[in-house]
Order: structure tokens, then sequence, then C-alpha cells
């Protein structure tokens, strides 16, 4: 296969979130093969942070501070990073919020928030990145998480937030389509050394058992999600949209996951 269609060089690619965890590993793969590489944050330290990292490896960087819940800072964001790097090819939208809690030991606004981040803020990520997009050509991927088809106990808001995000993935990509751009949602599964995994599995009790779910017998790593980002961006991925991948080692099959114990732990530590 030639190796060229992993290459983006030239190519503009925005990603929200891009300050840390599976978001910033998903930038730097994008920077490490040519592209120029713009990451919204709330944190203008992760920013600064995020932004040497990706500089190191010889291409672009930019980056811009804004809560994706503010419709106005994101296009704000957006237009600076179009007018820096020109089209945008390529979209990640994956800022995300979560914490353990039951139902009913969760207030409106616990659960109002995480709606707002994931759901709210991904769609106020696309929506204002539309304009801005190459057309044809563009490749927009939201992050979402297995929560949104796997009915999880202590995880109440984010199936709520998640299987919002992915049935937008598919409205969009219907809707979209003939300006030439591919809408698709990835949904990792354990990602080793996370913030999510640290608060799902804050024990080595629950870390094993969730090892022991997966079919293929380990965590994934940052590498995992930010190599099929590529792929979905690359020629190789120039006829899928509308598809909600996940890239979990096999974790979903295994059905609803109980983080009742871990959120047990949780409520003994606090």
């Amino acid at each position: 296969m030639d190796a060229s269609v992993f290459q983006f060089e030239g190519k503009s690619v925005f990603v929200a979130g891009g300050s840390s965890g599976i978001n910033l590993g998903i930038a730097d793969a994008f920077a490490r093969h040519g592209a120029n590489v713009a990451i919204l944050s709330r944190s203008q330290d992760r920013i600064a942070t995020a932004l040497e990292q990706l500089r190191r490896h010889g291409g672009a960087a930019e980056g811009y501070s804004a809560d994706v819940r503010e419709a106005a800072a994101v296009a704000d964001a957006l237009k600076q990073a179009h007018a820096r790097f020109g089209p945008i090819d390529v979209l990640v939208s994956g800022a995300a919020g979560n914490f353990l809690a039951p139902a009913l030991g969760m207030s409106a606004n616990g659960f109002k928030t995480v709606v707002d981040i994931d759901l709210l803020g991904s769609f106020n990520v696309l929506r204002a990145a539309h304009e801005f997009l190459r057309k044809p050509g563009a490749s927009v991927i939201s992050l979402s998480a297995s929560q949104a088809f796997v009915p999880t106990p202590y995880q109440a808001h984010v199936c709520a937030a998640k299987a919002g995000v992915d049935m937008l993935t598919k409205v969009l990509a219907m809707e979209w389509g003939g300006d030439g751009i591919r809408v698709n949602s990835i949904v990792p599964g354990p990602i080793e050394g996370t913030e999510g995994i640290r608060r799902l599995a804050p024990d080595d009790e629950t870390r094993e058992r969730m090892t022991a779910r997966v079919p293929l017998g380990r965590y994934g790593s940052v590498d995992d999600i930010a190599g099929m980002a590529m792929v979905l961006s690359s020629p190789l991925g120039a006829y899928i949209t509308g598809v909600v991948l996940p890239v979990d080692g096999g974790i979903s099959l295994s059905g609803p996951r109980d983080f009742g114990a871990a959120w047990a732990a949780t409520r003994r530590e606090s």
C-alpha cells in the first residue's frame, strides 16, 4: 500500500479539546505526518504545553482558548484558524466530561453539564466549522463512547449525551454529503493513561475487571485512536461517512459495565 496516503503535508487539522489525552494524541499524529494543527481548549496553560509538543515535529501549530459550550467563542477560534491555515481538511470534536454517579445521586446541573459539554459542545464545534471546511474533501470526526449504545449504570448523563452525538453524526453525514464532507464518530474503548479511564477505573480491582471484559485482553493506546482518525481522513476513508466506529478491542460486545464498585470507591475517597 502506498504510504503517501498517510501524508498530510499542507493539510489543516483542527482539534477541539486538543490540549490533552486522546485529542492531543490525535493532534500529535497529524503533526508528525506534516499537517498544520490548530487546537482548542479552555486552559491556556495546557495549550502552551501542547503547542510545545506539537511544534517539535517541525510544522506549524496554533492554539485557541474557548469553552465549547460558548458558540460565539468557538466560531471565533475556527475563524482565526481558517485565517491562519486556510480551509480545514480535518475537524475533530473531542471535548468531553464525565463522572460516576447513579441517576438519583446526580443533580440536574451535573447532568446538564455533561450534556452541554459533550452534545451541545459537539454541535457548536461542527456547526461553526461548516463554513470553514474544505468542500469537497473534509473529514469530520466526533469522539463518542460506547455508553451511546450500551446502557451503563452510573453513566446516565454520558449515555444520553453520546447517543445524541452519534445521531448528530448520522444526520450531518446526510446533510453535508452534498458538500463532499464526510462525518463519522470514533468510539474509543478503555485507553491507557487517559483521564477518562482514571475516573471510570480508579482502583486495581475495577481495572482488572474491565480488562477481563476486553476480547483483545488489553487496554488500548492513544495511537490506536489516532491511527483510526488518520485512516478516516485519508484516501482510504474516502467513501466512509455516517459511521459510528468502535475502536475498543471489542469491549462493547460484552454488554453493560457495572461501575457500582468504582463509584462506591470514589465516595469513600471523598
